[in-house]
C-alpha cells in the first residue's frame, strides 16, 4: 500500500507555500509515485478502500503531496462510507473549486491553490450538523503529518487546532 510518505518534492511549509514554484513535469514524474502523478497531475482517481488514508484515525494534518500546503485536518474528517478520505471542510484557503463536467456529470473539482494538484471533488451530501459538505479526497494527493510531528515538519502553528490533548481521537 502506498503510504504517501514523503517522496518529498520540497520541504514546503505554510510560511512559504505562496512562493512555491511547481516543479517541472519531469521532476514530478521522477519524484511522485505513478499513482500520485496520475491523481494529482492527470485528474485520476485511486480505488476506494485501497488507499492510504480512507481509514486513518490518527490526529494530524493533511497537506498537498506536491506543494506541502496544508489542506485538511483530522478534526474535520468523517467516515462517509465511500472508501476515500472525507472532510467537512478545508482548514485553509489553499483549496480551490472548479466546475467539472467530465464523463457527462456535473461535479465540483477541488484542487490545491499553490501546487494546482487535483485533490478530488466536493459534494453537498456531508453531515448537516457540520455544514453539509463532503470533500471526497484522493489519498494519493495527500501527505499526512501526525500531530506529534507538526513542529518538526514546520507546521507547528496548526497544533492548537487539535486542542490541549493533541493525542486525542480524531473524527475520522
Amino acid at each position: 500500500m502506498n503510504t504517501n510518505t514523503p517522496q518529498n518534492l520540497h520541504s514546503t511549509t505554510p510560511r512559504d507555500a505562496a512562493s512555491f514554484e511547481k516543479p517541472s513535469e519531469e521532476t514530478l514524474r521522477a519524484t511522485l509515485s505513478a499513482e500520485q502523478y496520475a491523481v494529482t497531475q492527470q485528474c485520476g482517481t485511486e480505488p476506494p478502500f485501497r488507499n492510504a488514508y480512507w481509514d486513518n484515525h490518527e490526529p494530524g494534518l493533511y497537506v498537498d503531496v506536491v506543494s506541502g500546503e496544508p489542506l485538511f485536518a483530522s478534526i474535520h474528517k468523517f467516515d462517509s462510507g465511500t472508501g476515500w478520505p472525507s472532510f467537512t471542510q478545508p482548514i485553509a484557503p489553499n483549496v480551490t473549486e472548479h466546475a467539472d463536467n467530465a464523463y457527462g456529470m456535473r461535479r465540483v473539482e477541488v484542487r490545491s491553490k499553490h501546487g494546482d494538484s487535483h485533490l478530488g471533488h466536493v459534494f453537498p451530501d456531508g453531515p448537516r450538523d457540520a455544514g453539509g459538505m463532503r470533500y471526497c479526497i484522493n489519498s494519493a494527493s495527500l501527505r499526512f503529518i501526525p500531530v506529534s510531528a507538526l513542529e518538526a515538519e514546520g507546521y507547528g502553528a496548526y497544533r492548537a487546532m487539535f486542542g490541549a490533548d493533541s493525542h486525542g481521537a480524531s473524527h475520522g
